[in-house]
């Protein structure tokens, strides 16, 4: 499984690592994924996300059902 927020598509970046003599050597930016498990009221039961911590604060504002609706 990729680690990719399913809520707001961010992934994993590239960039390089600057030393002080300004040599370039490459590195990973990884996001900040969280597993959260979310209560659905229609469907009466739970789903588990893999969202960023910016996905989780999405939610918490808008609610769930407001977010699965607009993403599907």
């Amino acid at each position: 499984m990729s680690r990719k927020c399913k809520i707001t598509g961010k992934k994993t970046i590239f960039g390089n690592n600057r030393s002080h003599a300004l040599n370039a050597t490459k590195r990973k930016f990884k996001i900040n994924l969280k597993t959260h498990k979310f209560w659905i009221k229609k469907e009466k039961k739970f789903i588990k996300l893999k969202l960023s911590t910016k996905g989780i604060r999405l939610i918490n504002k808008k609610g769930i059902e407001n977010v699965l609706k607009n993403i599907k």
